[in-house]
């Protein structure tokens, strides 16, 4: 649950992704099998945390759509249907911060892409976790970040508290 006044951010990097089909558009690659087991790995995470959103932001793009199927596996009840958003696709920090605004629920859930969400991550908390795959932010990586604020129009960056920071083991 997320405490009156507050608003949580989840924000997830899609897991790792297949480059084995040359002709395939980046947009549509899918998740390879140890990012299939890395979804699940996270939604297990999540669920066991009690980090669970009312409202989730995805790209459209294939991974982070099946990163999303992968570790919603873990919810029950399940979790909101999300909203898909074009403009995530490979998105700048100032883009997803944008997006973010917009947002209605109070634990927000947004899966995205490196580089942008690598550097909007490291531009949301007051003070970074300290843990050393926080700067590259690998595939699967998950931040979650409380901000003292009644609506997500008042987030600004540098004012968050982070709770979590997590990477699922590589299997």
């Amino acid at each position: 649950m997320t405490p009156e006044g507050h608003r949580r951010l989840i924000l997830i990097r899609h897991a790792k992704s297949a480059w084995d089909d040359p002709l395939l558009r980046d947009h549509d690659r899918p998740l390879n099998p140890r990012g299939i087991a890395a979804a699940e790995d996270l939604g297990q995470w999540l669920a066991s945390r009690d980090y669970r959103p009312d409202e989730v932001l995805c790209s459209t793009a294939t991974r982070t759509v099946e990163t999303l199927q992968g570790l919603a596996t873990a919810f029950d009840p399940a979790l909101p249907e999300p909203r898909l958003l074009p403009a995530l696709y490979h998105a700048a920090p100032d883009v997803m911060l944008a997006v973010l605004r917009k947002a209605e629920g109070s634990c927000v859930m947004m899966l995205g892409h490196n580089p942008g969400i690598a550097e909007f991550a490291g531009r949301l908390p007051a003070r970074p976790p300290a843990d050393s795959d926080f700067i590259r932010y690998p595939t699967a990586a998950t931040l979650v970040v409380d901000f003292e604020i009644g609506d997500w129009a008042e987030v600004e960056p540098g004012r968050g508290t982070v709770l979590d920071f997590h990477v699922p083991p590589r299997r």
